[in-house]
């Protein structure tokens, strides 16, 4: 039994075995009825601690899914398989469109304004290729029977009114909506996202990938929305999809955590499914016919100019369309490929093709019934030379038929994999016109739909483009929409208690938790006697510290016993900003792995041998592990490009800022692109033992358990490691002179004591930024100094970027500018305000300037400061798993007490703080801030002096 303290002197009991959620659902038998479902199979799972509870719904037959744990964070969802036969994007324009209001909840989106009326800790929608899903989460009784309420109601009752068409799907509509005269433009959220989602190359190569693998159903086509298809949907289709995908006989619920089952059950049947019959909705998907021969093909994408070789931006990749093979092919194929591909000297990629991102895929279509229909085994490579591209597409098919051939020797009753002839070759190459192209499509396309308009469809385009912004201007009555209240809100948090103690002269942290049987370790080694020179190689030394290879193991050695006797090892930089001071904060690497009781000496000999004797001689491993990280980075801005915009905005405000940059921002990806580009890797070789030699020093170092209980050996452990470790340390001193200490614990000031970096001399200064990208949307952001996490007026600043969010740049941003999304947050000090996949830039900014007018004018009330505090508190009472508990209070020195402090001022707030904060913080803060645009290339700016072009 485990007991929490909460501050105000209660208990609150709970068991890690508790079986009480399980045995409730144990009592339910086959045949049951109950509120119109009839039970079919009930079956414990005491593997994952839970009971499963499968029903149907006698009118309509619609089947349920309860998973019974003894868990208080309680989700719901209910999904339809949505199978469109065009890429015009009607399943993914429905699943937004049905959230913008429903007969019981006609308001304007009551999806996003339930964000703000609950306590929720999850609430999204996802458009799959086969099916919609509309899943929610929250730890509040009441706030689940709210929720649920919204989300049946809008996905069986939906308003689908055309003005939300229009805004989430598609439109015509002057550039400027208020001037007739403007060029008429495309608009849309849904447009606007997958214009962005395409800029991926990676998301954009997957998805020709399975068209064309799948050509004959809808996964030849593109449900999220092929964006020059797109306008070729119509209203009335989207209701007609609505009408035949969106029935209950077409739905699958599925529910899970602590509460009963029997109320769930009710309110489904009451506020939904009773209204219902019976219907045979023919959304089934049929077996792809099978190729009589292979077939090859080729598309083309945009250039990278982050990418590490310009000359490497090829992909090619084999697939195989398989029937419901059993698991043991992927089995067998995996291990397989470990010793057919990337095994040694003899292996043909390892010795021509080393530097290229290998990569496996299975994927399958899976039935309602559960059953698997169809399965592909793809094998491809990225970052092949143009010249390889043939070579390449030879050395898989050698290496699928060395798969082949073993599978057959395996499994000689099962043709259907080497007698397949349904298999596919298809490469990407890199074209420089691309952008080029696809925008003169897009021009092409909006002048046919403008030729065909008369002076009456034009003036109709204007009027409707004005009705649609004063609907988007307009105040909404959200009084239909049930809301939690201020005080559901729980006052206090429990205590999570922590033990800190040395070992071997290390501070350690313990920390009590259900885990499972598994033993959690994390250690935290600061940079403090690191040369600033080599600050910007540390992302690059934690990324392949873990796979290089040590001791006497090589890399495939070293990933196996990873595998065998732990959960996992990783090394991953930090920078914390001071919760006291701005321009005072720690940076470090942490040491992240977990494993059994009995693993923990296998454990810890792994991280003495990564520590001691790290393999960074070998030049052909390292230099994959250069080109998959530059890839990899290069290939995720166009999905985070808002994250890299925000951590670039906040550069020059704080020291913590400026190092965040370094380590994970556009200047890391820069540094990572010029080193793959390195044709000799000999400076990185001798770079990255001089960064081994700082952090790996015991005397930098603290350390945290999570575990089930105080592990008895534990620390016997711990000090063998530092004793190891510790044989080769030579005293170092900090590189920075201002080094401060604070107590780990702030309320044992005789206690261990972590060191951190003041600079108090130090002058935020404003900049403009520009980066132009291959993408046809941008991502905007501009980052204000503010106050650290205990000022007093943190908490203001906390409860009025939400409310800004919510009130103002949610309606400015995405409703009126037709960006995928964008708002405004607070954190290490910087107020942020962000877009993301946005159609406009300067437009953005003034979004941005007016959200702080708004503010300052106090033309907001009462219930947008409680809706906001709610959308808040949902984010600080978010679960947090056992493995991550006291977390804080290691890496922050933020603790319970400080946190409930934090909450008490949250509760506090009013609306002459939200102004007062807003004209002292924001406005003020507008001469000296920082702002960022990725995106493409833009006249506006470039004719700006104010901007630096990158």
């Amino acid at each position: 039994v485990w007991t929490e303290r909460h501050f105000n002197g209660q208990q609150h009991t709970w068991r890690l075995k508790s079986t009480s959620a399980r045995e409730r659902a144990l009592q339910y038998q086959p045949g049951q009825k109950i509120h119109g479902f009839t039970v079919k199979e009930v079956v414990a799972v005491p593997d994952l601690f839970l009971t499963a509870v499968k029903l149907t719904h006698d009118k309509t037959g619609a089947q349920y899914l309860h998973a019974a744990r003894d868990d208080s964070n309680n989700l719901f969802s209910v999904q339809f398989r949505t199978t469109p036969m065009d890429s015009t994007g009607v399943p993914h324009i429905l699943e937004h469109t049905v959230l913008c209001g429903s007969e019981k909840y006609p308001c304007r989106d009551p999806f996003f304004k339930m964000l703000n009326r609950s306590l929720s800790t999850f609430m999204n929608a996802f458009t799959a290729s086969d099916y919609t899903m509309y899943p929610f989460s929250t730890q509040n009784g009441k706030d689940f029977q709210n929720l649920l309420s919204v989300y049946l109601d809008a996905v069986f009752f939906p308003c689908l009114r055309e003005q939300d068409f229009w805004q989430e799907g598609w439109r015509l509509e002057n550039e400027d909506p208020t001037d007739p005269n403007s060029p008429l433009v495309f608009k849309g959220v849904v447009f606007n996202e997958m214009k962005g989602a395409f800029s991926d190359n990676e998301r954009l190569y997957a998805q020709h990938l399975q068209n064309k693998l799948y050509p004959n159903h809808t996964y030849s086509v593109v449900s999220g929305g092929e964006p020059l298809a797109i306008p070729d949907l119509t209203w009335e289709q989207l209701k007609q999809f609505h009408a035949t995908h969106y029935h209950p006989s077409n739905a699958r619920f599925f529910t899970y955590g602590d509460l009963p089952l029997e109320p769930h059950l009710k309110q489904i049947q009451e506020e939904a499914l009773s209204k219902f019959d019976r219907i045979n909705p023919k959304t089934e998907v049929p077996s792809q016919p099978r190729w009589t021969s292979p077939k090859e093909d080729h598309v083309t994408c945009s250039p990278d100019p982050l990418a590490p070789d310009p000359n490497k931006q090829n992909t090619v990749c084999v697939s195989y369309l398989l029937g419901d093979i059993t698991d043991a092919f992927e089995g067998l194929t995996l291990s397989l490929l470990s010793s057919l591909m990337i095994s040694g000297p003899n292996s043909p990629f390892y010795k021509s093709l080393i530097e290229p991102k290998l990569g496996t895929d299975f994927s399958s279509v899976v039935g309602y019934d559960g059953s698997t229909k169809e399965a592909s085994f793809s094998i491809g490579l990225q970052g092949v030379d143009e010249e390889d591209i043939e070579r390449v597409k030879q050395i898989i098919s050698q290496t699928i038929d060395k798969i082949i051939d073993r599978f057959k020797k395996c499994r000689k009753t099962n043709k259907t994999l080497y007698e397949n002839t349904h298999r596919l070759t298809l490469s990407m190459s890199p074209e420089e016109s691309y952008l080029e192209k696809q925008a003169k499509a897009e021009e092409e396309k909006l002048q046919k739909k403008i030729e065909v308009l008369s002076d009456s469809d034009r003036k109709q385009i204007y009027e409707k483009g004005l009705d649609l912004l004063a609907a988007q201007s307009q105040t909404q009555d959200v009084s239909c929409l049930p809301a939690l209240k201020v005080s559901d809100i729980e006052p206090t948090i429990p205590i999570t208690p922590v033990q800190i103690s040395t070992a071997g002269g290390v501070p350690v942290q313990y920390c009590e938790q259900p885990t499972n049987g598994l033993v959690y370790f994390r250690a935290l080694c600061n940079l403090n006697t690191l040369p600033e020179d080599l600050r910007v190689f540390v992302p690059l030394f934690c990324s392949v510290i873990t796979k290089m290879g040590c001791g006497a193991l090589d890399y495939r050695q070293q990933a196996q016993q990873m595998e065998l006797r732990t959960g996992g090892m990783s090394v991953s930089t930090q920078v914390i900003t001071d919760c006291n001071e701005l321009d005072t904060y720690e940076q470090g690497i942490l040491l992240s792995s977990s494993c059994l009781e009995r693993n923990l000496p296998h454990m810890f000999q792994l991280w003495s041998d990564i520590f001691i004797s790290p393999h960074f001689d070998d030049e052909e491993r390292l230099r994959v592990l250069v080109m998959q990280s530059a890839q990899e980075l290069a290939n995720g801005i166009a999905y985070s490009g808002h994250l890299y915009a925000m951590t670039r905005a906040g550069r020059h405000l704080t020291p913590a800022g400026d190092l965040q940059e370094t380590f994970g921002g556009m200047e890391q990806v820069t540094f990572m692109k010029r080193t793959a580009a390195m044709a000799d890797l000999s400076q990185i070789i001798r770079t990255l033992p001089r960064i081994k030699i700082h952090l790996f020093n015991p005397d930098n170092m603290r350390w945290v358990y999570n575990t089930p209980a105080i592990v008895s050996d534990a620390a016997a452990h711990l000090e063998g490691f530092i004793k190891d470790v510790a044989k080769n340390r030579k005293e170092r001193k900090p590189v920075r002179p201002n080094i401060i200490e604070k107590p780990i614990n702030p309320l044992d000031d005789s206690g261990p004591r972590r060191k951190l970096i003041s600079e108090p001399t130090f002058h935020p200064c404003p900049m403009k930024t520009f980066f132009q990208m291959p993408f046809p949307v941008n991502f905007v952001s501009e980052s204000i100094r503010t106050v650290p996490f205990s000022h007093k007026d943190y908490a203001s600043l906390c409860i009025l970027a939400r409310m800004m969010t919510a009130k103002f740049l949610h309606g400015e941003i995405r409703e009126k500018g037709g960006a995928y999304g964008g708002g405004a947050k607070i954190g290490g000090g910087l107020f942020t305000f962000y877009s993301y996949r946005d159609p406009n830039t300067v437009q953005t900014l003034s979004a941005f300037g007016n959200g702080i007018d708004w503010a300052k004018s106090g033309k907001f009330t009462q219930q947008d400061i409680d809706e906001a505090k709610l959308s808040v508190f949902s984010a600080v009472d978010s679960p947090v798993a056992p493995a991550d508990k006291g977390m804080g209070q290691f890496l922050s020195g933020v603790t319970d007490e400080m946190k409930q402090s934090h909450r008490q001022r949250l509760f506090a707030v009013d609306h002459k703080n939200l102004v007062d904060v807003a004209e002292r913080y924001l406005s003020a803060g507008q001469k000296t801030c920082g702002v960022v645009i990725l995106g493409p290339e833009n006249d506006v700016i470039k004719k700006d002096p104010s901007w630096i072009i990158k």
